[in-house]
């Protein structure tokens, strides 16, 4: 019986046309696949020490800034030495007689007379006197805070040897206490001629009769003495230019913080092209200190000096040196690594 069984199943089969009982799976031999990524393209030869000589050049790069700032203040340390004796020179000239011609002079170029030492006389108009300042001195070791007073200098008509048109002169340093007093003295003074010159129209108001009724008597004269003119040896100097630390002046409350030429003059009641000068006499009264003028060494005197720029290329240099053994400690790590 089963053989006959399997004989039917096998007569079945071939009458199907070769067809399965069951479903087969599919084959996957020859499934389309998806295409795969592109492999990535090989560097250009070099790529690599080009990146290397960049990174270098990036490490060593404020090594040589620093070593070119350092070199840089070398040279201006030289330009200042230069200008110290140039200067130094003008001022061991000997003065020259300011006149008219010297003035005009001036006035075209005021270079021609940089740093000369000139003579002039006249009368000081102390009423208009400018103090500039807040600005420290020291004086047997001890800072003491006080004032530059700018007082102009008048013609004397009467004098031939008098100065022809009114100039500005920086007569020196003053304490704080010396500028108060001064400034007071001036205030009583005012307030004195007013009160003269009140009670003496009321006077005149209510005695005007006796001009009528009787003669003045004549009284002789007296002759008052005549002061000499004063005489003055300074330097032509122009304006200051204040660092963005210093305020600005103040003309109209009396507060001065740097030297401004034309704004002073204009104060003074002067034209703005009025010639400028630094007294530096050296003839200073025991009894009567102040104003103390500027000598020499303080003309001359600069904000940045020759030891100060070998101070700067110091630090420049060392700097130079200290992050250009870094980078090169930094190089040798990496090729150690590799």
């Amino acid at each position: 019986m089963a053989a006959s069984l399997s004989k039917t199943l096998g007569l079945r089969l071939r009458g199907s046309g070769g067809h399965r009982l069951f479903p087969s799976r599919p084959s996957t031999s020859h499934a389309p696949q998806p295409p795969l990524p592109p492999a990535a393209a090989p560097p250009p030869p070099g790529a690599g020490k080009e990146a290397g000589a960049w990174s270098k050049l990036f490490l060593f790069a404020p090594g040589a800034i620093t070593l070119g700032l350092g070199t840089w203040q070398l040279f201006r340390r030289q330009e200042k030495v230069e200008m110290l004796e140039y200067r130094t020179r003008r001022l061991e000239m000997e003065p020259v007689a300011w006149n008219e011609t010297v003035s005009s002079a001036v006035s075209r170029d005021p270079a021609v007379l940089e740093f000369r030492k000139i003579v002039c006389e006249g009368d000081f108009d102390t009423e208009k006197s400018v103090f500039l300042g807040p600005r420290s001195r020291s004086i047997s070791g001890v800072t003491e805070n006080g004032y530059y007073v700018i007082t102009p200098l008048i013609p004397r008509s009467t004098e031939p040897g008098s100065l022809q048109s009114p100039i500005l002169v920086n007569r020196g340093w003053i304490p704080r206490a010396w500028r108060d007093k001064n400034m007071q003295d001036h205030q009583d003074l005012g307030e004195t001629l007013d009160v003269n010159e009140a009670d003496k129209k009321t006077d005149e108001r209510g005695t005007w009769w006796k001009f009528w009724s009787k003669k003045p008597e004549s009284s002789p004269e007296i002759e008052k003495p005549v002061k000499p003119p004063v005489r003055v040896i300074g330097v032509i100097r122009g304006s200051e230019k204040p660092s963005i630390f210093v305020p600005p002046n103040e003309p109209s409350n009396g507060q001065w913080f740097y030297v401004d030429v034309p704004m002073i003059a204009r104060a003074c009641g002067l034209p703005e092209n009025t010639v400028y000068i630094e007294d530096m006499n050296e003839d200073i009264s025991a009894s009567n200190p102040y104003p103390l003028p500027k000598d020499a060494n303080a003309l001359i005197h600069h904000s940045v000096m020759p030891d100060d720029h070998l101070k700067y290329t110091f630090t420049w240099y060392t700097l130079s040196a200290a992050v250009t053994y870094m980078a090169a400690k930094r190089i040798k790590a990496k090729k150690v690594r590799l």
